[in-house]
């Protein structure tokens, strides 16, 4: 005779969504984005640079067009969110940060900070600051 009265395993309908969530989610995106989209790129640019003027022509054109500028900011945020939410792993991997409100915390300003981090980087870029 089979026991129905076995326990469901804990998951959705037991935990909440939370910004640790978020940032452990964004830091696994965030690095198959840096690798998939940013070795492309310095492929694209290595190639063109040793390639003739045209190749290099269009790889700027492309990317000093709007969506190319959209896929840099992107990839430039998605550097910023790598740092910040490994260096937040690295804090907890010793075993301190682990206390909710601090977790909390700490998820939530890897996001602020990676988004600061990115408008300084295209403002620094773009010649601004100065």
């Amino acid at each position: 005779m089979m026991n129905n009265q076995r326990p469901l395993s804990p998951h959705l309908g037991i935990y909440t969504w939370g910004p640790h969530m978020l940032v452990s989610i964004l830091h696994r995106m965030t690095g198959s984005a840096i690798t998939i989209g940013g070795l492309a790129l310095l492929t694209w640019w290595l190639l063109a640079l040793a390639g003739n003027e045209a190749g290099y022509e269009t790889f700027s054109f492309v990317t000093g067009h709007l969506i190319g500028q959209i896929f840099l900011i992107g990839l430039t945020w998605a550097f910023w969110q790598h740092l910040f939410s490994g260096l937040r792993h690295l804090v907890l991997d010793i075993g301190a940060g682990y206390e909710l409100n601090t977790n909390k915390f700490w998820s939530i300003m890897t996001i602020v900070a990676s988004v600061l981090m990115t408008i300084v980087t295209i403002a620094l870029m773009k010649g601004g600051f100065a």
